[in-house]
């Protein structure tokens, strides 16, 4: 992960939390705004659970798709700790992160898709494709 290393990393302004389109609003001193999915966030953590602790162990993190956003700590002067609805809560995303993230979020997302459809846990219309199967031969969860 190449990361902004031009200068210091850009400091956000404004952090929203909006719950109902599942979105992290970030407006930085650049001017720069990114609307970063909670999914996004939630897929590339970057806890040793979802990184591993070297390149080659990450893990795919599938059905999240409708995870929530339920606290976000400041840490420092220099980061946040979200805190989502299944449980996981140990990624600390620097400012400099959340910037990267924001800036390569349309290749994350390809890319996130892409290893979901290899391993069999595509998504149809926005939907995890699981969950169609599961609905589809009446073993659905009801969501």
């Amino acid at each position: 992960m190449s990361q902004n290393s031009a200068g210091p990393a850009p400091v956000p302004t404004e952090i929203t939390v909006r719950q109902q389109s599942r979105v992290l609003e970030l407006a930085f001193e650049s001017g720069e705004k990114f609307e970063l999915p909670f999914e996004l966030l939630r897929v590339y953590s970057p806890s040793a659970e979802v990184r591993g602790h070297g390149p080659g162990q990450e893990t795919l993190q599938t059905g999240k798709r409708m995870v929530e956003l339920t606290a976000l700590e400041p840490v420092g002067h220099y980061a946040v700790q979200p805190h989502f609805s299944d449980g996981h809560n140990t990624g600390i995303y620097s400012w400099e992160y959340l910037y990267w993230l924001g800036t390569n979020q349309p290749a994350l997302w390809d890319n996130y898709l892409q290893r979901l459809d290899d391993a069999g846990h595509g998504r149809v219309a926005g939907r995890d494709l699981s969950m169609l199967v599961a609905a589809a031969s009446g073993h659905g969860c009801g969501n």
